[in-house]
């Protein structure tokens, strides 16, 4: 079994918090988020749903601090998940003749396993690359997070559109001000008219 593969869910789960649309919106989006993951399966309600989310920014915390490059806060969150949700491993194969393999047990709540195997996935990346190969896209108005993979950790984006659209606004030239052109002031009808001698110069100045 590649336990390092169950840190897709923690990506996953975190990645349902776009700024663009809560995927956790309801019960439907945590249905979606479980298809296709029949080891996850089973009735939800809106406890469950809630804990998912609550699950979701704990996880968050764990990949913005990675990405800070405060490794400790990183792995004592994760820590104490792995604490929260354990895993309880045991042997099993899926039919006769089959090999004996390690699978995780189903018990618990649909959180208790989401948490425990994405927490336990998380936990081998790091154990093996790294906290730094945890990463939160750099792009204005994106905050999904990602797992680096690259040989020089030199990921910064979620994806190549959030990369391509960051290159177009680096290279595009920045605007021209605004120039408000001056215009003379208007010129008003007494303007041209000759001063008006006072009392003084009038009388001869008695």
């Amino acid at each position: 079994m590649d336990l390092a593969s169950y840190a897709d869910l923690a990506i996953d789960l975190v990645n349902t918090g776009d700024p663009a649309g809560d995927g956790l919106r309801d019960l439907d989006g945590l249905r979606a988020l479980l298809d296709g993951r029949p080891h996850l399966g089973g009735r939800v309600g809106h406890r469950d749903l809630d804990c998912m989310r609550a699950l979701r920014a704990q996880l968050r915390a764990i990949f913005t601090a990675a990405c800070a490059g405060d490794e400790e806060t990183a792995v004592e969150r994760l820590n104490s998940l792995l604490i929260q949700h354990p895993i309880h491993p045991q042997l099993a194969r899926c039919g006769d003749g089959t090999a004996w393999h390690v699978h995780l047990n189903e018990g618990g709540s649909v959180p208790d396993r989401y948490a425990a195997r994405a927490a336990m996935g998380l936990a081998v990346r790091i154990g093996e690359q790294g906290a730094d190969r945890l990463g939160v896209c750099r792009a204005d108005g994106c905050d999904r997070v990602f797992f680096d993979t690259t040989v020089g950790r030199s990921r910064r984006y979620c994806s190549d559109h959030c990369a391509r659209r960051t290159g177009v606004a680096a290279a595009a030239p920045p605007a021209r001000p605004r120039v408000t052109e001056s215009l003379p002031s208007p010129r008003l009808p007494h303007d041209d008219a000759r001063p008006v001698p006072n009392s003084a110069s009038r009388d001869g100045g008695q």
